[in-house]
Formats: C-alpha cells, structure tokens, sequence
C-alpha cells in the first residue's frame, strides 16, 4: 500500500491531499455542532452552509501557503507552523461570517469551535502521513542495512546533521559526544548525548561504523586532537560543510564529506593584510603563466575576487586552460573582470613578447614550471628550457612591455638542490635577482614547500592507493616534507609580490615539517582501516619502502643564508640569498640553454652545478634520451 502511494504522480497525491483536507473541513463542522448541541446533526441548511463555508476558505489559503508542496513524509515544524499560520488566517475568516456577523441556523460558538479543529485535524493528519510514509517507509520498504553512526558535537551543526539523518535511508543517529559535561545523560529530539569516556562502550554496543564531525568551527589542532581520540576505535571520519552553510542552515547527508587529510595538515588561515592583497591586482590588468596549473589556478581564483580589469591566463595544456576558464567564469568577482585565455608555451619568445605587448599586464605570477622531480630528471633538457629559459623568456618580455612588477612561483627545492628540478629554479631565480639590479620592472620570487593536493603530490597518491587496497609506497621511513594547502600558499604568494622592491627572495613560513611515513598512517586510519605491518598483521593497508627516486632528498629546506629579515606579514620572511651579476650570469645562461637545445643532457647538468651554489646532483644520469642514445652507440 505504502509502495502504491508513493509511486502515484505528484498531481495525484496532492489531489489526495486536498480531499482529505476537504473531508476533515466537513467532519470538524459536524463534530463542532456535535459538542455544542449535544446531538449529532444533519449536514443540511445551517450545518452544510458552515461545511461549504469551511471549504471555500480554507483550500485557498492551504494552497497559497504551500502545504500541497510538502512532501509529507518529511514534514518538519516549519510544515507545522505554516499550517498554523494558514489556519489562524482561516480562524478569522471562519469566526467573523459565523461568530461576528452570524448566520441563521449555526450558533456563533461554531465560528470559534470549529477552526480549532480543523487546525487540530490538519496537523495530526499531517503527523500521521510522516510516521506512517517516513518512519514505516524507512523501515519497512526495502529492509536497507542503516551504519550506525555518532555525531561529534551537539551544538547547532549536530542537531541539524541529527535532523538530515533523520531521513536517511543510509546512517542511524545511535548518539552525541559531546565535551560538555553538562549535557551528558540528555537527550536530544530523542537521542542521547554521551560523554567521551563512554565512546568505546557506545561504538561496541551499537555496531558504530562511522563518527561524523560536527565541529566546523573548530582549529585543525582541535580536528587533529578529536582524530587522535578517535583512532583507537578504528571508525570512518566524515564532516561537515563550513560555517556558511551552516549559517543557512543547508546541512544535508549529501553534504557529509569523508575528513581529509588536507583538514588536519597545515595551519589555522591567516587573516590577509587587506593593502597588501589588493595591491597588485586591484583594478589592474593581471597575468598568470600556467594558469592551469595547481598554484596558478588558485592564483587566478583569488586574483578574480580582488576586481581586477583584466585576468589573462596563459597555458600550454588547453584541456587546463579550458577547465580554469570555465571555473572563473561562474564565480561571482568574474562579471567585473575580463578574462582572457591564451594557449601559448612560455618558451615561445615571440608569442609571448606579443603577448605582452598586445595586453600590457601591470602584474605578472610566473607559475608556469615542471615541478615533478623523478620526471625532469629523466627529461633534464626540456625542464631546463621550461624552468630557466621560460622564466627568462616571460623577464625579457615583461620589461620591454613595461610591466611593474613580476612574480616568480619557487620552491623550497631550489634550496641547496639534489635535482635538476631545483637547480632549475635556482637558476630562475638567480637570473631574476640579477636582472632586478637593472631593471625598473620589480622582479621578485616567492619560495615555498609541497602544497596539499597538488597534481603529482603523494597526497593524491596515496588516496588513490588507499582506495585501490594498497599497498602504500613510500620512498623512505624517514623521508619529511613542508606542506601548506593551495589557497593559503596562493594568498601569500600575492601578499608577498605586494611587498616588492626588486629582487627579493620571500619564504613563507611552511611550519613544521611533516614525516611522510605519519603522514600515510593518518590517512589510512581516516579512512576507517588499519595500517597491516608487524605489529599488525591483520591490518587492511600495507605501507612499503622502494627507495629514494633519482634527486631526491629525505628532508627540505626553505633558506639559503641565515637570518632571514622579517616583513610587515607574519608568516612571510625575506631572505638573504648571494647571486651573480647578469654581466657574469648572462653567457652561462646562454650556454646551458645552448646545451639543452642541443639535447645535451650531461652538459647541462655540469654547467648547471658550476652556476648553482650547492647542487650536488646525483651521481647517476637517468635522462631517458641520453640513457637510450648511449645504449645505442
């Protein structure tokens, strides 16, 4: 029966509706002549006039307050009170035509009686259409296995999860934990909160499979204190949306998202320096290289929300391009900004001298770079020309257009480098700071570590791993990394730039360096599972070692020199870095761009160690071109 209902046409059940709304205006009449003649009554002359009456007036008002729109197995107090609103209206109504005016045959106390009823009638009927279509509905229809789970928090955020759950076919609310002390042993609309010190009972006693965080306001050392209390219990991590869905109280099931990794790595946000964020983009015509990119991507979000006249993005990858496009064409700033996409490499000098001729930019991001380690070590000549010649390219041109001031993206790889990568961008950067020496264009770099989530970061990795069953493969146990999330490391990226005199070094502070290895457990216990090692044999994900890549160092670092200086912005430093005059570094330049066009791999990486303080790189070759041509000879 409950199955035929709910499979009718939307028309059809709101027909059904109405009649039974029409039947109760005709039942509450009769039952208000009942209670106050003492006898029940014919429905003819006065009675059937009070009946028609009911009707008349009430099915409009029901209609033009929604309450043929509800869907009734879901029916909440906001249903409920507009219902007593539609019925307070009708009470006016119904009460002047029989109760101030008066009508032979129906005694005034029916213009007071029967509205009552009715609003009694309406709303139990409504209650009963949720119980019987929701709850048995739920229950019955379809016999689904509901997980059990526990919400962490019973402020707002958790009784409105506690609410969507409530219609869920998927999870069953069994509890709160809750730290206040005060609200343990309570129940909330039905379900009890619990203090922490039971959570182990709780989780054994009712099959708990998940734990939904319901703390959005909470600092990552509190999110990360909450998961370390709930390890042990080997549980599923989900939260919920930010604080300004919750503000308009938009907390759906659809909307619990598992904990990321990326939620308890990295800092509390920073509140930008509102002169500095605007500085060099507002109201000005902005460009960024490898738009599509990671860093150049959020680069452009930001930058599009700080009004500026023009946004040219410029990339090689089309697919990249497109999809950034597209991106910053729906978001709000957009309307106010030009934004125009440009397919162009970097290494093309005279498109991009064209390029910038054409759009005359006041600000530049350089962000376009191959940052994979292992993949420019095995493609030592083309990483060089992108990192080194590229950036060059992008200088040159930018100074004979005029631009004030241009930004490179670095890393913290740069720092005494291990690979070509880093040496690459070394060299970069030595080339801006030489050329800052002369130049009215304000060149500056910006240096940072891995930032969460970026394509070919081991974040992204080990998720895919995890969800494949493993195993994780970690190059080393004792392998660290910095990481800072994307968007803060983009804003102080733009922050920075504003600081710029001409050839400045600005680090941002990563904070403390990460262990890889704690970095893989973490994420496999946020997923619900154990790690599988000696201890634990029976574990769901193994971790396994395969060794140092080809450049790879086991720790990082962000400076150079010592005593970095530190700026008007807390969490960004200056440093203090030596480099060559352009008149020394222009003819190494020259030849090790020489060198990677004629495909010389191994000149290139010895000119490079001769003109990069520091780099000491490995001793084995692993460019793939040259590897195959020395096979071959």
């Amino acid at each position: 029966m409950i199955g035929w209902l709910l499979a009718l046409p939307r028309l059809f059940k709101r027909l059904i509706v109405l009649s039974v709304d029409v039947c109760l205006c005709v039942l509450t009449v009769w039952l208000a002549f009942y209670l106050r003649l003492g006898e029940w009554v014919s429905l003819a002359g006065g009675p059937w006039i009070a009946a028609v009456a009911s009707m008349l007036i009430s099915i409009p008002l029901f209609v033009s307050f929604g309450l043929y729109r509800e869907v009734f197995r879901h029916v909440g107090w906001s249903a409920l009170a507009s219902t007593a609103q539609a019925c307070l209206i009708y009470a006016i109504c119904f009460g002047t035509i029989f109760t101030a005016w008066s009508i032979p045959d129906v005694p005034r106390t029916i213009g007071l009686a029967q509205p009552v009823l009715l609003f009694v009638a309406v709303s139990a009927a409504r209650l009963l259409a949720k119980y019987w279509l929701g709850g048995a509905y739920r229950h019955g229809l379809g016999r689904k296995q509901r997980r059990n789970v526990l919400i962490f928090g019973a402020g707002a955020a958790g009784r409105q999860l506690a609410t969507a759950l409530a219609n869920s076919d998927q999870f069953r609310a069994v509890g709160y934990i809750d730290d206040d002390t005060s609200m343990h042993g309570s129940m909330l609309d039905g379900i009890r909160v619990w203090g922490r010190n039971r959570v182990e009972w709780v989780v054994s006693d009712f099959n708990v499979t998940d734990v939904f965080l319901a703390i959005p306001s909470a600092s990552k050392r509190r999110r990360n204190e909450v998961v370390d209390f709930l390890q042990p219990f080997s549980v599923s991590i989900r939260t919920v949306p930010g604080l300004m869905d919750l503000a308009h109280g938009r907390v759906q099931v659809t909307d619990l998202r598992p904990l990321a990794i990326e939620d308890l790595l990295g800092r509390d946000p920073v509140s930008p320096h509102p002169l500095l964020l605007g500085r060099n983009i507002t109201g000005k015509t902005v460009l960024v290289t490898g738009a599509g990119g990671s860093i150049g991507s959020e680069l452009c979000r930001q930058a599009v929300q700080l009004e500026p006249v023009r946004l040219v993005l410029v990339d090689a990858s089309e697919y990249a391009l497109y999809s950034i496009h597209r991106e910053l064409n729906a978001l709000d700033g957009a309307q106010s900004a030009e934004i125009v996409p440009l397919i162009a490499s970097v290494q093309n000098r005279e498109l991009m001298r064209q390029v910038f001729e054409a759009w005359r930019p006041n600000t530049i991001y350089h962000a376009a770079a191959y940052k994979h380690v292992p993949l420019v070590e095995q493609n030592v000549c083309e990483g060089v020309l992108n990192n080194v010649s590229g950036t060059m390219i992008c200088a040159s041109a930018a100074e004979a257009a005029g631009v004030s001031d241009f930004v490179l993206i670095s890393t913290d790889k740069a720092v005494r480098p291990t690979n070509v990568m880093g040496a690459s961008k070394r060299l970069a950067e030595i080339c801006l700071q030489a050329l800052a020496e002369r130049s009215s264009t304000r060149f500056s770099m910006v240096r940072f570590g891995n930032v969460l989530g970026s394509s070919g970061s081991v974040v992204p990795l080990f998720r895919e791993q995890i969800a494949s069953g493993g195993p994780i493969t970690l190059t080393h146990q004792d392998i660290t990394r910095y990481f800072m999330t994307i968007p803060e490391a983009s804003q102080l990226v733009i922050q920075a730039g504003a600081m710029a005199t001409g050839g400045e070094v600005f680090v941002l502070d990563m904070g403390n360096p990460v262990r890889i290895l704690d970095l893989a457990r973490r994420m496999v216990e946020l997923s619900g599972m154990t790690v599988k090692d000696a201890e634990n044999p029976d574990g769901d994900i193994e971790i396994t070692f395969v060794g140092l890549r080809p450049g790879e160092k086991l720790y990082e670092e962000l400076l150079i020199g010592d005593n970095p200086q530190p700026t008007m912005h807390p969490l960004i430093m200056k440093a203090n870095e030596a480099f060559l005059p352009w008149h020394v570094l222009k003819g190494e330049v020259e030849a090790i761009e020489a060198f990677a066009r004629a495909g010389n791999a191994e000149q290139v990486r010895t000119r490079l160690t001769s003109v990069v303080s520091g780099f000491t790189p490995d001793a084995r070759m692993v460019d793939a071109t040259y590897n195959r041509q020395r096979a071959r000879a």
